[in-house]
């Protein structure tokens, strides 16, 4: 309420979804902004894993509740979503024209948005910090997503406490999620490596490694390496819990500006193919594959193939995380680095590679297609890839025990 107040805010609108509308969490946010005298109008009809229908249908509640700021309280679905209501109602548009190209026409955002306070009540995706939106695109079953640094929140108001209701799959994947920033921040194409003929404020927001990125992602890794399996282990381990919520802020903060890339950009074609697949404490009735288990089943495989380009780096990466490097060689880093994040895999109970899935070698082609038009992510990857990489890439991660 007092940083709502300190903005000016009168009226606002609070992002958050069904599961969350009437717990503690939501509770507190608005008795906070109601103590403050701010007036409240709440849209609970985020969807978990948010598509281009869910987020126009939360641009349009936004356009008509006529707020001049927003609220957000969930994880990255629920920011996310928020980031795209207040996106369309501040700039109105046709849906496709802040899209990332080439799916969509990848316009820059004209002008300012309205104050977004965003509370996270995960400790993964980091999107507290970020200028980035995903979503779904039905039309092509695959993720993309809006990127602009008018998008970043305008607070950032982080609380560990709020996790400790988290189930222990949700804080893997999200966890992983977060790993997987820092990893892909710290083997990006590095930033004098990128070609970016824009100047000034039309350069994107993402510019590679950098050394900026390489510090957050190092101390992101160290804090994931150390607590991500105690966290997931134990609901009251408070320590851990509440490092992996510190580390997945440095890690949005990290590849905020160095960008993701196979990893991440492999991902979406994943969410977008799975069928009948359904996790313990995330909706029920809905198959979906949460966003940090699709990167993270991606993970053994790019590592293998990028550690070659900077074998240095993937052995730091390793290292970090826990991993003994002893005497290992540069040819050595691709299946180091992939073999710690293989047993912190298992220790969490991750599935065992794309295949558990129930994705095989008959859908490797459309994984392919799905994840060809992800260039914005895929071309940040510090070794070229084309379409037959891609696919090898995939069938290296149908299994990896």
């Amino acid at each position: 309420g007092a940083h709502a107040q300190e903005l000016g805010l009168k009226r606002v609108a609070l992002f958050t979804d069904r599961r969350l509308r009437d717990g503690p969490h939501v509770a507190k946010v608005l008795a906070s902004l109601r103590t403050a005298g701010v007036d409240v109008v709440v849209y609970d009809e985020v969807d978990i894993e948010p598509t281009d229908a869910s987020f126009q249908n939360a641009s349009r509640f936004a356009a008509e509740t006529r707020v001049d700021g927003y609220v957000s309280v969930g994880g990255g679905s629920v920011m996310d979503t928020c980031k795209a209501a207040n996106l369309y109602a501040s700039h109105p548009a046709s849906f496709m024209t802040y899209v990332n190209a080439p799916i969509g026409e990848g316009k820059r955002v004209p002008g300012p948005v309205k104050p977004h306070i965003a509370c996270p009540t995960t400790s993964g995706t980091g999107s507290e910090t970020t200028g980035i939106a995903i979503f779904t695109l039905a039309a092509l079953n695959a993720k993309t997503g809006i990127i602009s640094r008018r998008l970043i929140p305008t607070i950032a108001l982080v609380d560990p406490d709020v996790t400790a209701s988290l189930p222990p799959m949700a804080i893997a994947s999200t966890g992983f999620d977060c790993m997987s920033h820092s990893l892909e921040a710290m083997t990006a194409r590095a930033y004098p490596r990128r070609l970016n003929p824009a100047k000034g404020a039309a350069r994107p927001v993402s510019q590679g490694a950098n050394p900026f990125s390489d510090l957050l992602a190092t101390e992101a890794l160290k804090i994931t390496g150390q607590f991500l399996e105690r966290a997931v282990a134990d609901a009251s381990d408070d320590e851990a819990r509440s490092e992996m919520m510190y580390a997945a802020m440095l890690s949005g903060i990290a590849f905020n500006a160095s960008g993701c890339h196979l990893p991440h950009g492999l991902s979406y074609a994943v969410s977008g193919l799975a069928k009948d697949w359904h996790v313990a404490g995330y909706p029920p009735g809905k198959s979906l594959v949460p966003h940090g288990m699709a990167v993270v089943l991606n993970n053994p495989s790019v590592w293998r193939h990028t550690a070659p380009a900077h074998p240095a780096r993937h052995l730091h990466c390793a290292q970090c995380l826990g991993a003994g490097i002893g005497d290992a060689t540069p040819a050595d880093a691709g299946e180091v680095l992939a073999g710690r994040v293989i047993g912190m895999m298992k220790a969490t109970g991750m599935p065992n590679g794309l295949s558990a899935l129930g994705l095989g070698e008959g859908q490797i082609d459309a994984l392919a297609t799905g994840a060809e038009p992800q260039y914005r992510v895929i071309r940040n990857a510090p070794v070229d890839v084309g379409r037959d990489d891609i696919k090898s890439l995939f069938r290296a991660a149908l299994r990896y025990w």
